[in-house]
């Protein structure tokens, strides 16, 4: 049975990255996965530790897509180990949702989003769901 998820008040709502589950890396405190992540796209400029003290993983997410910061040339190519990074970090620091996301067995876990095709399935189902691919890699990694 596919597991779905999407936002952090459902059922795996633990496997967003907006939820509250903070972790130290790269020897600073994150609020989520999502804080991290959007940070990383502007690595070497005050944009990371703007982006590390917002409030909310909501505003994080509105500012790493503001084009008006620099992207780093690089993104593209190392967006999907950043997330990894970020996920198993997220992960091994939190005993209860390591064991949610261990409770999954070999289930497929889906991006369930929408409006994403890379990191969710999208509207139709068509997405690469990276996200969900990347949880299911951790999955491995932690068992």
């Amino acid at each position: 049975m596919t597991i779905y998820f999407y936002t952090t008040g459902e059922q795996y709502g633990c496997f967003s990255n907006f939820s509250s589950h903070g972790f130290v890396l790269d020897d600073l405190y994150w609020f989520t996965s999502e804080h991290y992540f959007q940070s990383q796209k502007f690595l070497g400029t005050p944009h990371v530790e703007q982006i590390r003290l917002v409030k909310s993983p909501k505003e994080a997410a509105k500012m790493g897509r503001e084009r008006t910061r620099p992207l780093r040339p690089d993104w593209s190519e190392v967006k999907d180990d950043i997330m990894r990074k970020a996920v198993l970090r997220k992960f091994a620091t939190h005993a209860d949702i390591k064991e949610i996301l261990l409770s999954t067995g070999d289930e497929e876990i889906v991006e369930n989003s929408p409006i994403d095709y890379y990191w969710g399935c999208g509207a139709d189902g068509s997405g690469k769901n990276m996200l969900g691919i990347i949880l299911m890699e951790t999955r491995e990694i932690l068992r």
